[in-house]
């Protein structure tokens, strides 16, 4: 069975590489090429003046080229993971990997350059030609010690950054991963005894790491196949390893284990053996990082020493040391403020960036993608999952900001949080359009709650409110359950402590509120009994309650059931005083920018009349987030061409807005691929009066709508911020099923923003 399940794996990994088409990479145009005057701008004649702008400044080549985003992955195969020198062409697979990583994590484009060169001088000659290319070399896979010969010649002789990732990326990861090991265990670097076995270039690397975060030299024990490297010793040696020769009579690894408080492998299998680590000091830290066996196995270790720190090479393990941590988010800041190397204290910053990020709550992001881990800072959580989306705001500002501090940036950042807000936009897509709906829901202190309390993503975004906002969460649910979700989720966070709980099973309210909605539905067939069971187990009703009488400003619900089920409780209690649902309105953030469309739920087949509020109740929307309103009536018919349902009530929509005078641009009818495309609907209709590209489709119905913002959402990659509730003032939105914990949050800046500037 093991057999055919390794078969099996082994043939999937090969289609992986082979189909669609072959490789993990292509290249892609980043300007238009559709006619003659794109091909003379692109080449000649136009790319002349760019050349001769690089010629009078190098500096343009970074304005003007790719290069400043661009790193050449660089490789002789010498020595490819665990397969040894299998040659150049050989590891082109995994130097394509590395560059989908670079590309995947950090937005950065690479070429993969496989090298047949075995000379470590010549090696570096050809390398150091390669700088006009590229804004940096990442060197892979290259066998020590030529790796460290050929890094510090390109070091020397180049003025971009050379980084050889199995060295320092390594060393780097290993570093924040002990920084918050010492922090679990109460150490301190200064005290502890490293013993470490490895002589490579990444067990060399994390040595000195490990000295520039305070460990002495004399404390550090390193064993190879040899035995102890200590003074005298001629077999293979270099001075790599000679640095760090103890004067001992100690030879063996059993032998020096003695006390240690970390076990660093970069080695092989099974080197340590559970009687060492049973001699090793209190509650000993094992970093047994061979892949793909570890130098010894986690419940070995256990086994000896129940409450020992662990970490590994692998992913089937807790606190797996993977370079992805580093090496993209490194590189994107160095390349970002154009510094000429990665020098110590950018390697610092890294780690300080990524322990810290472990210790920090964990985002709903990387929750999802290892959906079942504990991801809760301790033992088995020391350093973030590799999908956790605020990597590289953290580790690359932080990056960015040592270069400038060091004077290696020859590019600074002027506004290094603006820069970080940047970075965090380009892997939440939202983030850059909420951004003025955030700050304005600062402005004041909201109470928001949530009639799904016991969900884990109104639990995350609870405990997002509480990091990033002003305004407080009050949730819904049972107590027992909401604290164990919590728990189990590794949020900090817990009721009565952080936020307000409604019990809906035993509330000292519940008798105020069943009171207060018999009142409003005593005339609508709602009887006292009927009542108080609604205000048991409507969570719905319950939060709809709680605005009405003012114990909340607004109520966020959806998360399970229909929409319009929980409309119809929302309107029973809050759609009085001039208020009423109006429509609903999804902005989704396309790659080009967004788009709203409305309404997506509220009325099915809405009159002339809602159709021009809900234009209306849009444009109002779309400025809160910084956008021109420019609204296309959405219709088959193009201006009139038809005489259908559709056609005519946007027709009369379009004569209640003209009356109206409203301060927007509109148009319609029209079709949605008009709407969006101006020189088609100049064809159709010359002289409209929307110029541009229209960013607000309202449809005649909800079902063409609502299909519009899942077609959008599934087929073209959009991320949805709403559905927000138009005509409510700001007192109530409904969410779907498939939101996310950042979806929520973004909703509850909406809900969170004072009623004074929403309207």
């Amino acid at each position: 069975m093991d057999e055919t399940r390794q078969d099996g794996a082994r043939q999937a990994a090969l289609d992986y590489h082979e189909f669609p088409k072959p490789g993990k990479l292509e290249i892609r145009a980043t300007k238009p090429m559709a006619n003659g005057r794109d091909l003379s701008r692109a080449y000649s004649p136009g790319v002349a003046e760019a050349c001769l702008e690089i010629r009078d400044d190098p500096a343009n080549a970074s304005r003007f080229t790719a290069r400043g985003n661009l790193v050449g992955v660089v490789s002789n195969g010498t020595a490819v993971l665990g397969l040894g020198n299998i040659g150049p062409l050989a590891a082109k697979p995994v130097m394509e990997g590395k560059a989908v990583l670079f590309k995947k994590f950090a937005s950065i484009d690479c070429f993969d350059i496989e090298l047949n060169e075995p000379d470590p001088e010549k090696l570096a000659e050809i390398v150091c030609a390669l700088e006009p290319t590229f804004g940096a070399i990442n060197l892979e896979d290259i066998k020590a010690p030529d790796c460290f010969i050929v890094e510090r010649i390109c070091r020397e002789r180049m003025k971009i950054p050379v980084f050889h990732d199995d060295q320092h990326g390594t060393a780097i990861v290993v570093g924040a991963a002990a920084v918050n090991a010492l922090r679990v265990t109460g150490r301190r670097f200064e005290e502890i005894k490293v013993v470490s076995t490895g002589g490579g270039a990444a067990g060399i690397a994390c040595l000195n790491m490990l000295l520039k975060l305070g460990v002495r030299r004399e404390n550090v024990w390193l064993c190879d196949i040899h035995g102890l490297v200590h003074e005298g010793r001629a077999e293979d040696m270099n001075p790599q390893k000679a640095a760090f020769a103890q004067k001992s009579d100690l030879r063996s690894l059993d032998e020096v284990i003695e006390g240690a408080d970390l076990f660093l492998g970069l080695s092989g299998p099974r080197v340590l053996k559970p009687e060492m680590v049973a001699r090793m000091a209190k509650r000993p830290i094992v970093f047994a990082l061979a892949n793909p066996t570890p130098e010894i196995l986690p419940e070995e270790v256990r086994a000896v020493a129940p409450d020992a720190i662990i970490a590994t090479g692998r992913s089937d393990y807790p606190n797996q040391v993977n370079n992805v941590l580093c090496f993209p988010f490194i590189f994107r800041g160095a390349l970002d403020v154009g510094a000429t190397e990665i020098n110590d204290a950018m390697q610092i910053a890294c780690v300080e960036g990524i322990a810290a990020l472990a210790r920090a709550t964990t985002s709903a992001e990387a929750a999802a993608a290892y959906r079942g881990e504990t991801l809760t800072f301790g033992p088995d959580y020391l350093i973030p999952k590799p999908f956790d989306p605020r990597l590289i705001g953290t580790v690359a500002s932080a990056v960015a900001r040592a270069a400038m501090e060091t004077g290696v940036a020859t590019r600074p950042i002027a506004d290094l949080e603006a820069y970080r807000q940047k970075l965090d936009s380009s892997v939440f897509k939202s983030a850059l359009i909420m951004r003025p709906v955030f700050e304005a829901a600062r402005t004041a202190q909201r109470k928001i709650i949530f009639a799904e309390g016991e969900d884990e993503r109104v639990l995350r975004c609870a405990n997002a409110m509480l990091e990033e906002m002003t305004d407080s969460p009050i949730l819904i649910g049972r107590p027992e359950v909401v604290e164990q979700r919590c728990e189990r989720a590794g949020l900090p966070i817990r009721p009565g402590r952080d936020f307000e709980l409604v019990n809906p099973e035993s509330d000292r309210r519940y008798r105020d509120y069943w009171q207060s909605y018999h009142e409003l539905m005593a005339r609508r067939g709602v009887t006292p009994d009927l009542a108080r069971a609604i205000l048991r187990t409507n969570t719905t009703a319950i939060a709809a309650i709680a605005v009405h009488r003012g114990d909340a400003d607004s109520l966020i619900c959806g998360t399970f059931g229909q929409y319009l089920w929980h409309l119809n409780y929302i309107c029973q209690i809050l759609a009085r005083d001039n208020l009423s649902p109006q429509g609903a309105l999804s902005l989704m953030i396309q790659e080009d920018g967004p788009l709203f469309i409305a309404d997506t739920h509220v009325n099915a087949v809405p009159t002339p009349e809602q159709i021009a509020t809900a234009i209306c109740g849009a444009a109002r929307h779309a400025r809160r987030f910084g956008v021109t309103p420019k609204v296309a009536l959405c219709s088959h018919s193009n201006f009139g061409n038809l005489d259908t349902d559709s056609g005519r009530r946007m027709r009369a929509a379009m004569e209640i807005l003209d009356a109206r005078g409203v301060d927007f641009a509109y148009e319609g009818e029209m079709s949605a691929d008009a709407a969006l495309d101006p020189e088609l609907r100049a064809r159709i209709f010359p002289g409209n009066r929307l110029e541009g590209a229209a960013n607000i489709l309202v449809f005649a119905y909800t079902d063409a709508a609502n299909t519009a913002r899942n077609m959008l959402k599934m087929k073209a990659g959009g991320l949805e911020v709403g559905p927000i509730l138009m005509g409510m003032g700001n007192r109530a939105h409904i969410v779907t099923p498939s939101i996310t914990a950042r979806g929520l949050l973004n909703v509850s800046a909406i809900a969170g923003t004072p009623v004074a500037l929403y309207s």
